[in-house]
């Protein structure tokens, strides 16, 4: 069975692509054969062994459908328009347009909203029309409710991705800031490293999406900097550290799946709902560089049992999707 797969893949960012990463290994577990849509599709398919088309040209996109049993939408941040109206558009069209060809719709791990009153009336349509919605957090689930779909729990894909067996530097803390927000944010994060290399700590900032990140990068310098869009590199680097903080959600979630302790700072309502559930520490924007130093000394992260039944979860979205693994 072939199935489109549609998300921010083919951009370079580290966490949309480690989210590719878990649906591909998943999808072919159960028989499925996916096709990617992507912004670039020979990176796609070099960096995933899977098959790729453009994601903006309509034809190569109808003739995937065509020849494909439905479109699984997801995961990842999708569906809001906080980032604009352009990309709910785009979103939305492929799930309209997939359902006007009488194609199977899947909504698959995504968090859902923020969405403008307009943007709720667009969207409410193609979630109803999809056989399974799955979200990854439970602030999602409640605002699919609002607009009368039973969208089931799940969490994101890329939790079930494996660590590499690397020894553990405990005294090793990963920095990861994110370009875009304003510089008070990523300045705080710095006064931390300084003040954990203070305390004898190596310090290792993390960039995960180039083109995007450099400028947050730059305010590091005297650091020891990666910046990388590859998911294996990026969780290679951070299984091996004793914590992390981050200033982007899958810096986060790849901690989780790495076993590596973890506090976050809150960008976006989804990072705040990650944390929560996941039972990790967070500070809202800017954030204090003290309260981040003592987390990181004192390694305080997630509940180990949350994470635990978040693993079941996004597991479980696979199997109500496309069934148990063959």
């Amino acid at each position: 069975m072939v199935v489109a797969l549609s998300g921010y893949y083919g951009f370079g960012n580290a966490g949309d692509e480690a989210i590719l990463l878990a649906l591909v290994r998943e999808a072919r577990r159960r028989g499925v054969e996916p096709v990617v849509l992507s912004a670039n599709p020979a990176a796609t398919e070099q960096m995933h062994e899977v098959a790729a088309v453009p994601r903006t040209r309509p034809g190569a996109v109808v003739r995937l459908l065509r020849r494909s049993e439905g479109l699984l939408s997801g995961g990842g941040g999708l569906l809001q328009n906080r980032t604009s109206n352009r990309s709910l558009a785009y979103y939305l069209g492929l799930l309209y347009l997939a359902q006007a060809m009488r194609r199977t719709t899947w909504v698959f791990g995504q968090s859902l909203g923020p969405l403008s009153p307009g943007a709720l009336r667009w969207t409410a349509p193609a979630l109803r029309r999809s056989r399974e919605v799955v979200v990854r957090d439970a602030a999602s689930q409640e605002l699919a409710r609002s607009l009368g779909v039973e969208a089931r729990l799940g969490a994101d894909a890329a939790l079930l991705l494996e660590p590499p067996g690397v020894a553990r530097e405990e005294r090793l803390v990963v920095l990861v800031p994110r370009g875009r927000l304003p510089d008070e944010a990523n300045l705080r994060l710095r006064e931390a490293g300084e003040r954990l290399q203070a305390h004898g700590y190596e310090v290792l900032v993390l960039g995960l999406q180039p083109r995007h990140d450099e400028a947050a990068l730059e305010l590091f310098r005297g650091f020891t900097r990666e910046l990388s869009g590859d998911p294996r590199r990026v969780l290679y680097w951070i299984a091996q550290a004793g914590y992390v903080l981050s200033l982007r959600l899958h810096g986060l979630i790849l901690a989780a799946a790495a076993g590596t302790p973890y506090a976050g700072g809150s960008y976006d309502p989804k990072v705040a709902a990650f944390c929560r559930e996941s039972g990790a520490p967070y500070w809202e924007l800017p954030g204090d560089p003290a309260v981040m130093v003592q987390l990181a000394l004192h390694r305080l992260g997630p509940n180990k049992s949350a994470l635990r039944d978040l693993r079941v979860r996004a597991a479980e979205g696979f199997n109500w999707v496309w069934g148990r693994p063959r």
